[in-house]
């Protein structure tokens, strides 16, 4: 039974028994295996598990709130303080006993966090949760037994009305002339991309990417197998010239002219019409990917590439990850019409569109408008935390980084002076719970970039400075 494993050793004293069940809950909190946010039991509850009085365990939870450890809430409970770091190695679990028993599965419940500044990471704290819940609940409700039984019962494109949905987005938002016919969804970025290199280029061609650029993408190409050829990136964005030089007969290009992955500059309208010359005489393709387009702090956005495409030979790619979070995997392409037969074979072969229900949900979600309203509070959400994150780094660790802000996106580069190492900065942060990517492994080759890509939308404005300090205390020792 659960008391008779947890009931602590008979002492005399009252004082004795309340320190060590302090103890014992400190140090599951400093192991790690009690995570910042993970909710405690109640006093009550834990109080039963160990078999001592509920007094003894109020004064412990009194101490521990006393020394910052953990937090009391009346909606939420009692919770360990999000402000603590992570633990840098977890201790045996047999030593302090709570690991097998309550506390362990209340943690388990817990929501589980992710790492400060990690990019692509959106703010979950402020995403519309019981709404969403809602709208869920509803469309899984109306499901009838044919959707339930038969997942291809809807169109291989994927949910009519949500690709109308989108379809209406685009044109409004980032000025792309297209139909719901042209709009395919996918399992997010990776599984539009992986469509792509199945249907368009040959075993063997050479795909012209961004040096640097998107790590994962070029992993998944490199798999395909093709040939990977690097396009340098100036302050300009991708050269589109010295890209062409160095491949003109590449049969696909991966771009992100809007705002470019890891740098962030938008590539302007020269280098745009240079590049869709290129693809229209080369009968190349490009794939646009249009990550983060949704958020920008000076003015409004650019447009997208594929607004300017006249001859059918952008493939425009966006994701429901970034703006709404990522656990969705629910992306989606504008095909050009000569090539939608081609990707409708292949997607009914070996890319089904994600479930049903998660595509009915999101079209909910978007066509009652919290879509547009969600967006619009992100847009000043993520401003002011941009500006409050760069401006604690730029106080704190004035010697170890400089900071250049991009005008969109959800994430800038501090880049590293001195004979810093981004990634064995990125490793150390990492086991402090820490989360920014090290830009040098963006390159294909060896390049000179070396700096942290910093997301910011996940970090509270209220928590800036503290977590430029505890990046400075990480720093500090490498050096």
């Amino acid at each position: 039974m659960i008391r008779e494993r947890h009931a602590l050793p008979s002492r005399r004293g009252t004082s004795a028994v309340y320190r060590r069940v302090y103890q014992r809950i400190r140090s599951e909190i400093l192991s790690g295996r009690l995570a910042p946010g993970a909710r405690l039991p109640s006093s009550r509850t834990l109080a039963s598990e160990l078999a001592v009085a509920r007094g003894t365990v109020v004064t412990a939870f009194q101490m521990l709130a006393g020394e910052g450890y953990i937090v009391s809430d009346r909606s939420r409970g009692t919770t360990v303080n999000l402000a603590l770091p992570r633990a840098l190695e977890q201790a045996s679990s047999a030593k302090f006993g709570l690991a097998s028993g309550r506390i362990r599965s209340e943690r388990t419940r817990a929501p589980t966090h992710p790492l400060l500044l990690r990019v692509g990471s959106p703010a979950l704290d402020a995403f519309p949760r019981k709404r969403w819940t809602r709208i869920a609940a509803r469309v899984a409700r109306q499901l009838d037994s044919e959707q339930m039984v038969n997942p291809n019962l809807h169109d291989v494109m994927g949910y009519e009305p949500l690709r109308r949905a989108i379809a209406s987005y685009l044109r409004i938002s980032r000025d792309i002339a297209c139909s719901a016919d042209q709009i395919l969804i996918t399992a997010g970025f990776q599984g539009a991309l992986g469509l792509i290199v199945q249907a368009l280029p040959k075993p063997g061609a050479k795909v012209l990417v961004e040096d640097p650029g998107y790590l994962f993408a070029r992993n998944l190409l490199q798999h395909a197998p093709l040939r990977l050829v690097g396009g340098k990136v100036d302050e300009g964005g991708l050269d589109v010239a010295a890209a062409v030089r160095s491949a003109p007969d590449a049969a696909l290009a991966l771009v992100t002219p809007s705002h470019q992955f890891p740098l962030g500059m938008t590539l302007p309208i020269d280098r745009r019409l240079a590049l869709l010359d290129w693809a229209d005489r080369q009968r190349a393709w490009i794939v646009e990917d249009d990550y983060d387009c949704e958020f920008h702090h000076r003015g409004p956005p650019p447009p997208a590439l594929k607004s300017l495409d006249r001859s059918g030979r952008v493939l425009y790619v966006g994701s429901f990850s970034k703006v709404l979070f990522p656990g969705l995997r629910l992306g989606y392409m504008v095909l050009p019409g000569a090539v939608i037969e081609r990707f409708t074979r292949l997607a009914t072969a070996f890319f089904p569109t994600p479930s049903i229900t998660i595509q009915k949900t999101v079209e909910a979600f978007v066509s009652q408008g919290h879509f547009a309203r969600h967006l619009s509070r992100m847009r000043t959400l993520y401003t002011e935390r941009r500006r409050a994150l760069a401006a604690a780094i730029e106080s704190v660790l004035p010697r170890y980084v400089e900071i250049r802000l991009p005008d969109g996106g959800m994430h800038f580069v501090a880049w590293l002076r001195g004979r810093l190492r981004d990634t064995e900065v990125v490793e150390l942060l990492s086991r402090k719970g820490i989360g920014p990517a090290a830009l040098s492994r963006c390159s294909l080759r060896a390049s000179g970039y070396n700096g942290l890509l910093i997301g910011y939308a996940n970090v509270a404005k209220e928590q800036a400075t503290t977590a430029a300090r505890r990046m400075l205390a990480v720093i500090e020792r490498v050096r």
